[in-house]
């Protein structure tokens, strides 16, 4: 792990096949980065193949359950579109190595934050709580985005029971796919003006990010801050997201 130097800090954690070998990445590096900075970006994820094979999916309306265009909804522009089941192996492959690890951090996070829910061990587990109070249909989703297409600051929350922690992929490459489109963050901190992250990344890596709120450790203690994440205007090309999201919608 090393840190990048730009106008902010943020942890970089190298990441060996993260969806065969889940236990060589360095989560306690990730929790370090999520607790210091709200994210945590993992180097390296995806290959470029596997990058080209999601992005390339994107006109085949039969892999999808529903396709959002943003303007419609004010959600800013560019379209998404949300994965049917059941998931491409490697989205699912993602979503159930990844859930395990975050899982223990979440569970952390809401003990500091004085809630009482816990989630499960597996991801299988969880998601059967999501059925069972009607959030039964499935979340991961690719975003497209154009020139001068945008996302506005958002949270996604689908329902009752929301997983604190999500992942998004960068499907592209900074510079030659596209320009602009940076991935940002915000913090409201009560009583105090907001924290702004922006969180560069390159093709095939991805960033771990709270859903809605997060811990911070204050002189009386933890307290709760409100995130928002989204993405700057996009100035050429386009830009694919694979976005992994953990609890299911209604």
């Amino acid at each position: 792990m090393s840190f990048h130097h730009a106008s902010f800090l943020i942890w970089e954690i190298q990441m060996p096949d993260v969806v065969d070998k889940p236990e060589n990445i360095d989560w306690d590096a990730a929790e370090t980065a999520l607790n210091s900075f709200g994210c945590a970006v993992l180097r390296n994820v995806l290959s470029r193949s596997d990058c080209q094979n999601l992005a390339d999916a994107y006109p085949d309306d039969a892999a999808f359950r529903k396709r959002i265009v943003m303007a419609r909804h004010g959600f800013g522009r560019g379209e998404y579109k949300y994965f049917s089941y059941p998931l491409p192996a490697l989205v699912a492959s993602l979503r159930q190595s990844l859930y395990e690890p975050l899982a223990l951090i979440a569970n952390r996070w809401n003990e500091q934050m004085g809630i009482e829910i816990r989630y499960p061990k597996k991801h299988w587990a969880f998601i059967e709580r999501c059925h069972a109070a009607g959030q039964d249909r499935p979340t991961p989703l690719l975003l497209e985005y154009s020139e001068g297409d945008y996302n506005c600051l958002h949270q996604d929350i689908y329902g009752v029971h929301v997983f604190p922690l999500q992942v998004a992929f960068l499907l592209k490459e900074p510079e030659k796919d596209f320009s602009g489109g940076e991935f940002v963050l915000t913090e409201q901190r009560p009583r105090m003006q907001s924290r702004v992250e922006v969180v560069p990344l390159k093709q095939g890596d991805g960033v771990i990010f709270p859903v809605s709120q997060r811990p911070v450790n204050g002189s009386r203690g933890f307290y709760r801050v409100n995130m928002r994440h989204g993405v700057s205007r996009i100035r050429s090309g386009k830009r694919h997201t694979l976005g992994i999201i953990f609890h299911d919608s209604k």
